[in-house]
């Protein structure tokens, strides 16, 4: 089970006041739980997933089916990638205003947690808890497509061209790292946002000028066509008017938490296990070492 890995991974949910999920009354606020739920699961998996995120068929329950992951992400991504069957799950639950996002994922091979934060932050979500989870090792898209279904596109929710470009993101995001490695990949995706939030961006020049000095900056060689996928990406972002200040914001909360996370108790107690480990693993290697040695100079 994987919990918030970013060293740089970022953000979630929308605008000066939160989106209502769609199946939740207007009256929604922190505390409120929708679990959303892949169409394929069979019987027992639905269950067994619905045990392990603590609710019962009596939750607020969201389906996703396959043909959702297609219509979402099947322009940006390969029809293998999503597969054939919806079978990532997740529970969503709203927090108190300005406490950020956290994301935790379970069976997840692709998406990684800061994919998915990265993805809902320009879709437009903020202050949540999301759990994502499935009942075996899958790459995890139809959560997020789930997730975005959760929230319905009228009044304070999410707009239709914001959640397919937090798709498109999600899959550029997926598809640099598959090269480059996740963290990275999304580091840089994160990093962008930042900057966009604190600089003056006036036209495409700016943007590209500004995503190869970051790339540069964290030691990321860009191809051609992976820099113009990122302009690309980016500008119809600048399209959608999103507030980059709040996006800003939004992303450092995200940090905070991972910080909050690494302070905790139980990770720095994982961190010196694993610290002890390897520690005792070198003194034993360093024993055995010298127990040869010793044998080699008694020898004839």
């Amino acid at each position: 089970m994987k919990k918030l890995s970013i060293l740089g991974m970022a953000a979630l949910l929308i605008g000066s006041s939160f989106a209502v999920p769609q199946t939740a009354s207007a009256d929604a606020g922190p505390g409120d739980v929708i679990v959303t739920l892949g169409e394929d699961l069979t019987p027992a998996q639905r269950e067994s997933l619905l045990a392990e995120m603590g609710s019962d068929e009596n939750a607020n329950i969201v389906t996703v089916s396959n043909a959702e992951e297609h219509d979402y992400l099947g322009e940006y991504i390969p029809a293998g990638k999503i597969g054939s069957n919806a079978l990532s799950s997740a529970r969503i639950t709203i927090e108190e205003p300005g406490t950020g996002v956290n994301v935790e994922t379970n069976n997840i091979n692709w998406v990684s947690e800061g994919m998915y934060a990265n993805a809902l932050v320009t879709a437009g979500v903020e202050d949540a808890d999301i759990y994502v989870t499935a009942p075996s090792s899958i790459s995890g898209t139809g959560a997020l497509t789930g997730i975005l279904k959760a929230y319905d596109s009228e009044a304070d929710g999410l707009s239709e061209e914001r959640m397919r470009i937090a798709n498109e993101e999600m899959v550029e995001t997926g598809e640099l790292g598959d090269r480059i490695g996740m963290e990275e990949a999304t580091e840089l995706v994160t990093q962008i946002k930042e900057t966009i939030a604190e600089e003056n961006v006036e036209n495409e020049d700016d943007l590209r000028a500004l995503i190869q000095r970051i790339a540069s900056d964290l030691g990321i060689e860009l191809t051609d066509e992976e820099l113009d996928g990122l302009v690309s990406l980016f500008m119809r972002m600048q399209d959608l008017n999103i507030d980059w200040n709040q996006l800003g914001e939004q992303v450092n909360q995200i940090r905070d938490n991972i910080g909050d996370w690494l302070s905790q108790e139980e990770t720095q107690n994982f961190f010196q296990s694993v610290m002890d480990f390897f520690s005792e693993l070198i003194d034993s290697i360093a024993d055995w070492f010298n127990s040869n040695e010793s044998e080699s100079s008694s020898g004839s």
